[in-house]
């Protein structure tokens, strides 16, 4: 199939772009078109007018600020997956986004659309939540707002976005010593959909004890699952990072996931192996970071 009729519109700058999405009929920002483009030869979605932000080299920087790594909306994904200033700063972004895909979708994919188009299948939308990244918007009339990543997303491919704001930068904080993360991802083979995966970030104290840890899982319900000292991980606390502790705590939350997978049952074992091998995986990287 072929898209509906629609207006192409390419500003210059940011801020032509912004007065184009408070001022044009129905528009939707163009980035990477990797998953917009699919949605509009299927129909699915008809936007009345394409505003192409692809070519703002503005937004494609990624810059190292003190105790936190930001990054343009229009960052690719072959750039998160291959920069070392990514790797360095925030190794689980860095892993996740080499599980995006096939290299194609990941040379044109930015990080920007992902986060908006909002899938929770998704690598970014789950690192972005685990790691706690901050979400910059602007608007023409507006003004700018700053959103956790869990506040960004809604449902199924929906986002808390005002039609007229923009995603303009993504703020991740640096990994710190005595932290350690784990990512895994579970799916039929290399680059297909998902069908579970989990990040872990964990922080150790002095004396090797958990200190710390944001859990989140990709594809266990209608946005990425966010599980930390708030929801439920607080009994380990204190607790030695043992894998007895990791399986049991795999379970727990698994057992909290919604996955809209058929086979529900099965995709909560995916969890539950996934959290485990990643918490394990963290904690080797933790007390390596010392």
């Amino acid at each position: 199939m072929k898209p509906a009729e629609f207006t192409y519109y390419r500003p210059e700058s940011v801020g032509e772009a912004l007065h184009g999405l408070a001022t044009l009929p129905d528009p939707k920002p163009l980035a990477g078109g990797q998953s917009l483009l699919t949605l509009m030869n299927l129909r699915l979605a008809r936007p009345a007018t394409l505003l192409d932000i692809g070519r703002f080299t503005e937004l494609a920087r990624v810059f190292d600020d003190t105790e936190a790594l930001v990054l343009g909306a229009l960052v690719r994904h072959r750039t998160c997956e291959t920069d070392p200033l990514v790797a360095a700063r925030a190794p689980l972004l860095h892993a996740a986004a080499g599980h995006i895909g096939h290299l194609g979708i990941r040379n044109q994919g930015t990080i920007g659309g992902s986060l908006a188009h909002a899938d929770p299948a998704a690598e970014l939308p789950l690192a972005a939540v685990t790691l706690g990244a901050t979400v910059h918007v602007e608007s023409a009339t507006r003004g700018k707002r700053a959103l956790s990543a869990e506040e960004l997303f809604v449902s199924f491919y929906a986002n808390s976005l005002e039609p007229d704001e923009l995603i303009t930068w993504i703020t991740v904080p640096a990994i710190r010593p005595g932290q350690g993360w784990g990512f895994v991802e579970y799916a039929r083979q290399h680059g297909d959909y998902a069908l579970a995966g989990a990040g872990v970030l964990l922080s150790l104290d002095a004396r090797g004890r958990i200190a710390g840890l944001r859990i989140g899982l990709l594809n266990a319900a209608d946005r990425p699952l966010l599980f930390d000292e708030r929801e439920g991980t607080a009994p380990v606390l204190g607790e030695l990072p043992e894998p007895r502790l990791w399986e049991g705590l795999g379970w727990r939350l698994a057992a909290l996931s919604e996955p809209s997978h058929p086979d529900t049952e099965y995709v909560k074992a995916l969890c539950a192996s996934a959290i485990s091998e990643a918490a394990e995986a963290a904690t080797e990287r933790a007390g390596e970071n010392t």
